[in-house]
């Protein structure tokens, strides 16, 4: 991945190309968990959703929940906050293709088990298989005992919630 970000870097000058951080309120109750950054999306800006279409989809849906201050744009600083709800990606870097390998997952899983130590959220919402098994390996589960579906709703057991769409309930 640096070697990507590297060459990323060299095409696209101005872009952030580097690990994104999560973004939002550091004791949110909910934390959604997507894939990677998006090549002219968070790798631009350095925020997670933030300059392409996913982001726009979130980003309204969260203003809309009462979780955002307002429905966002493509550019990092218009003042957007969260409230009560954090975002974050499996993978920190742009990954070749927006699709990591398996390798890079598990590589980059590290970070997504400290941000959870760190702030244990109520309510996790996975967007994707990649993000809901990364989840399951940071809290220290397998994936095979909360299968992959969407709509499903899982309790982990340590007080934390687990839905697996934007449709859930919880949310």
């Amino acid at each position: 991945l640096a070697r990507h970000l590297r060459s990323v870097r060299a095409e696209h000058p101005g872009y952030y190309a580097r690990p994104v951080p999560a973004f939002g309120d550091p004791r949110a109750r909910l934390l959604i968990v997507g894939l990677a950054p998006g090549l002219h999306g968070a790798n631009r800006t350095g925020r997670p959703f933030t300059g392409d279409y996913a982001g726009i989809l979130l980003y309204k849906t969260l203003h809309e929940l009462g979780f955002a201050s307002h429905a966002g744009s493509p550019e990092p600083d218009d003042g957007l906050r969260l409230q009560d709800c954090r975002v974050t990606n499996a993978v920190k870097c742009l990954p070749p293709a927006n699709r990591p390998l398996p390798e890079e997952v598990r590589r980059c899983n590290r970070f997504l088990a400290a941000e959870l130590a760190a702030m244990p959220p109520r309510v996790i919402l996975a967007l994707g298989r990649v993000a809901h098994e990364a989840v399951l390996r940071a809290v220290g589960d397998r994936p095979s005992r909360f299968p992959f579906a969407h709509g499903a709703e899982y309790g982990l057991g340590n007080g934390m919630f687990f839905p697996l769409s934007v449709g859930a309930a919880a949310v």
